[in-house]
């Protein structure tokens, strides 16, 4: 596992991603929505990312976060982003040649396809924002390209039991080749931890830090 930084709150536009634009046999010209996503339309031997039930016992490096427990490579660093006006976390990035890739989980319906709504959401919002959007059909489902500047975005989605995962990488444009494959990879082997109480779909599930992290994120900051 890599070293644990800390990360100021970024900008909006970095806070979306540096995310390897899409393969151009992959990606569509403009966002389309027309495909629903079921789990029996995953192609035959996909796995991941799993419930908790379901999480198999393996030897993957992971990063606890209390709701999601999300491999860290080789060679990859771990970046903690605060949110300055709570003093809480707001994210928490993984850190690759590639790009930084950020998973998030929220509430969602048990009849699932959440991630259809939220990905045609940000894909308006991306375009409202001047990027280059695209859409293409990935392993899981939609998946968006952008282009903000001098980064590349990729995102992909997964409509568990529950809960939906929401994952971003964000790079330069000379990574893009590569990225997409190392945030499917970082998805797929993460586990996500619902828990039984009810909330409001959309909710994001809460990020607990590992002991050794907090405390060293608190030696940081009593040292300013």
């Amino acid at each position: 596992m890599g070293i644990f930084g800390r990360k100021k709150s970024a900008a909006p536009e970095q806070r979306r991603g540096r995310h390897a634009a899409p393969e151009p046999d992959e990606i569509e010209d403009d966002y389309d929505d027309s495909g629903d996503y079921e789990p029996e339309d995953l192609p035959d031997g996909a796995e991941g990312p799993y419930d908790l039930e379901h999480a198999p016992e393996d030897e993957i490096a992971r990063i606890d976060l209390g709701s999601v427990r999300v491999p860290v490579p080789d060679g990859s660093q771990v970046q903690v982003e605060m949110d300055p006006s709570s003093g809480g976390v707001r994210a928490v990035h993984v850190v690759t040649e590639q790009g930084q890739v950020t998973v998030s989980a929220y509430a969602a319906p048990k009849s699932g396809g959440l991630w259809n709504e939220v990905a045609k959401e940000l894909a308006d919002q991306l375009k409202n924002d001047g990027a280059q959007v695209a859409s293409g059909r990935g392993e899981w489902g939609t998946e968006l390209s952008a282009i903000v500047g001098e980064v590349a975005l990729r995102f992909v989605g997964v409509d568990g039991p529950r809960w939906m995962l929401r994952g971003v990488i964000a790079g330069p444009q000379s990574q893009s080749a590569a990225a997409p494959g190392v945030l499917r990879e970082i998805v797929r082997h993460t586990i996500v931890d619902r828990g039984d109480s009810p909330m409001p779909v959309r909710t994001p599930l809460t990020i607990t830090l590992p002991d050794a992290v907090a405390e060293h994120i608190a030696a940081q900051q009593a040292q300013q």
